[in-house]
């Protein structure tokens, strides 16, 4: 089934209830990803694998995420949405099962390899999807929307540690049936999916040069999620704080990304994105330099303090991808979808090397002089953005409804009922892209798409 774009006026709520399968199967999946992750981590140091062992078990996640983003594009053309989230799922509840099934390290690396293949599959499933659907007026709410339920699901993946003993079989199982439900309510319903006929290949590059902010500042996030996710108990735990507290900190810091992420999101899709992210991404930089002066014994203080980070740090990896897919036009969905997640892997993949780094030579506060660091440099790269195309993003969303002003919506198209209009006018009327939000590269297609008339030359 072809997607159809919501018509102008559509509420968040209505957009979000049509895709609700999708979104209900995210959940699923990330309550069995951050059980997965924390299980593994506990059941390695029952087996007295060793850390050099249960790192490279762990890290073996990220090559897998790193191969998975750059090989799903295809098969999403050749197939379709919903067949690769199936085989990526039923490959994941797989690998899962191998766990209990064999004991060994290098068995576990393997499959936590696969894991992490299919997992950065079903994220490019997911964002094509949901951004494919989206116009730049949602865009911002309802990737907002999806990262609310992914933090939460991890978050509750955490909780679900306390139903049975790791070192027993029953929550390998449990994860195993979690990603296996998630294919449920996406088989058995008819949420529309993308049209993938019309593919564009995605490099790193030239998405960089349609969109620097969306990209990089994509690949910083990532760096900055692996470095919560990878080292934030690492930095609790040395920074003296007891079990319980190493379990609120991190809880409050998803919490935080999850409260925030609605709220911003819905901001962003009122003013210009780009100011969004350079605030933002400001707030954390002094937040997490504000972390350096709290006191070892003062552990209330630090959870609180992680919220806070939790909230401006987690919550701009959705507005990076909005700022993103505000540049690109509908053509450009799935390989830029891949691209993104390429390069949010490639920053996970970063994030806990260079804090270790840090911490090795810093103590525990090189986690937060890291933290500091890379929203820094976000706020660097975003000030440029404005500099060097003032005005430009904001006039995207101002010119939406109308006509696309700026850049081209991604993922966006006619209604079905109009689609024989829309295709007479991409006849009548020749389309020249203006250069993108935050980028000089053209697209040779962005009116085209949508069948509008060309904008005078800023």
């Amino acid at each position: 089934m072809a997607i159809t774009a919501p018509r102008p006026g559509t509420t968040t709520a209505s957009a979000a209830w049509s895709l609700w399968a999708l979104l209900l199967g995210v959940g699923l999946l990330m309550l069995g990803n951050g059980l997965m992750g924390s299980l593994l981590g506990m059941r390695a140091a029952e087996e007295a694998f060793g850390n050099t062992a249960t790192g490279f078990i762990m890290s073996s996640y990220f090559v897998g995420f790193l191969a998975g983003s750059t090989l799903t594009p295809r098969k999403l053309r050749e197939v379709g949405h919903i067949r690769v989230f199936a085989a990526l799922a039923s490959i994941t509840s797989i690998a899962i099962l191998v766990h209990v099934m064999v004991i060994d390290p290098w068995i576990w690396a393997g499959m936590r390899l696969v894991t992490g293949f299919a997992y950065a599959g079903l994220y490019v499933v997911t964002e094509s999807w949901l951004n494919g659907y989206a116009s730049n007026q949602l865009r911002g709410r309802l990737l907002a929307f999806y990262m609310v339920i992914s933090y939460l699901g991890m978050g509750g993946g955490q909780l679900m540690l306390n139903l049975a003993d790791p070192s027993g079989v029953i929550l390998f199982l449990l994860v195993s049936i979690l990603v296996s439900l998630a294919l449920v309510p996406i088989l058995l319903s008819h949420t529309p999916q993308p049209d993938t006929s019309q593919p564009e290949s995605m490099s790193l590059l030239r998405l960089c040069r349609l969109s620097p902010l969306g990209t990089i500042g994509c690949l910083l996030t990532g760096i900055a999620n692996g470095t919560v996710f990878g080292m934030g108990a690492v930095y609790a735990t040395r920074s003296g704080m007891a079990v319980d507290e190493v379990a609120a900190f991190m809880g409050a810091f998803i919490l935080g990304g999850a409260l925030l992420q609605w709220p911003l999101g819905k901001l962003s899709d009122k003013t210009d994105r780009q100011k969004v992210i350079v605030v933002v991404a400001g707030l954390a930089t002094l937040l997490a330099l504000a972390g350096l002066t709290v006191d070892a014994d003062a552990p209330l203080l630090r959870i609180l303090l992680g919220a806070a980070l939790g909230g401006t740090s987690l919550t701009l990896y959705s507005l990076c991808l909005a700022t993103a897919n505000d540049d690109l036009t509908s053509s450009q969905v799935i390989a830029a979808s891949s691209s993104l997640v390429l390069a949010l892997g490639i920053g996970a993949t970063l994030g806990p090397v260079s804090t270790g780094l840090l911490m090795e030579w810093l103590g525990p506060g090189g986690f937060m002089w890291d933290m500091a660091a890379i929203h820094a440099l976000l706020v660097a790269v975003g000030l440029y953005c404005l500099v060097r195309y003032p005005g430009h993003a904001s006039e995207t969303h101002g010119h939406y409804v109308a006509m696309p002003a700026g850049s081209a919506a991604l993922g966006t198209t006619w209604a079905e009922e109009a689609a024989n209009e829309a295709e007479q006018l991409e006849l009548d009327l020749e389309g020249e892209p203006e250069a993108a939000a935050c980028a000089p590269a053209e697209s040779e297609d962005a009116w085209a798409d949508h069948g509008a008339p060309r904008p005078s030359p800023l």
